[in-house]
């Protein structure tokens, strides 16, 4: 159901990655939710800057915003997360999907982490569950489970529009991938079919765009184009169908320039691993493990 309490949306695409961070905020109340927020990266030289985050940052202040929550649509696996860092500098509670623990303990097994980070999701504020609710101000905001990317993958409803992360990307690219640990085709289907179930008219804002020749980055779609245009996942599209195209086109599919670091920092909810006796944080580089 489409809730029509008016609801400010600002997206920044961070080129590099392809991300797309939010600021969702309700005017009447001057309170705030950033998704998605980017910690830039540069592997080369093993450097973060907050460049990304400054612009969240201003935009805030510019509209004179509290920032109340940072949400997470899943574990990313393209960049870091500036989640640590935007609630150290903003406050705000941080909040992700209720299956997150089942992400961490894989990873936990990939970057041998042991109690230093536990499994348990404890690292977040909040773990949303399906069909949670809670608000941004006076703006009600539903959690609908999407897995299939990843196991915890969440949508978040918001007045007339939907957060979906990697579910979906515009209409010309298609689908998420279902080739990471724990990702599965058939149930991003499944998932896929359930925000098609919304109004049609509902706003679809994504966590990627990667624009091909001719376009500039866009990140912002509806349930009716998607179900007619997805060059995945249009309607008519059967299960067995879509798992056959999504595990063709996954096996040809590079591995994510950033996944090492971007998996080992985000398990942590944005936070970086400790530092060692020469007070330097060190990320682990598993090898010949993907």
């Amino acid at each position: 159901m489409i809730v029509t309490h008016k609801m400010d949306v600002e997206g920044f695409f961070e080129p590099t990655t392809g991300t797309i961070s939010y600021v969702v905020s309700d005017p009447a109340t001057a309170r705030a939710a950033v998704i998605d927020p980017v910690l830039d990266y540069d592997p080369d030289a093993g450097r973060i800057t907050t460049h990304s985050l400054d612009l969240l940052c201003t935009a805030l202040d510019r509209r004179g915003l509290a920032l109340e929550w940072i949400l997470e649509t899943h574990v990313h696996a393209d960049h870091l997360s500036a989640a640590a860092v935007l609630k150290k500098r903003r406050g705000g509670r941080l909040g992700i999907g209720a299956r997150v623990p089942q992400v961490q303990v894989t990873l936990s097994q990939i970057f041998g982490t042991g109690p230093e980070v536990p499994s348990d999701g404890s690292q977040f504020d909040m773990l949303f569950a399906d069909g949670a609710d809670f608000s941004i101000g006076a703006i009600p905001v539903r959690v609908m489970e999407t897995p299939g990317h990843t196991p915890a993958c969440v949508t978040y409803l918001v007045g007339d529009a939907a957060f979906v992360g990697d579910t979906l990307f515009m209409p010309d690219y298609g689908t998420a991938r279902c080739d990471f640990p724990g990702g599965d085709a058939a149930a991003l289907y499944r998932s896929v079919q359930s925000i098609y179930r919304l109004p049609a008219e509902t706003r679809l804002f994504l966590c990627h765009d990667y624009p091909p020749a001719g376009r500039g980055p866009e990140w912002e779609s509806s349930v009716a184009a998607q179900r007619a245009h997805n060059v995945h996942l249009r309607d008519g599209v059967s299960e067995a169908e879509f798992v056959a195209l999504r595990h063709a086109r996954d096996a040809k599919l590079a591995v994510p320039h950033l996944i090492l670091p971007s998996l080992q920092v985000n398990m942590r909810a944005g936070a970086l691993p400790s530092a060692e006796a020469n007070g330097t944080a060190y990320l682990k580089i598993p090898l010949n493990l993907f």
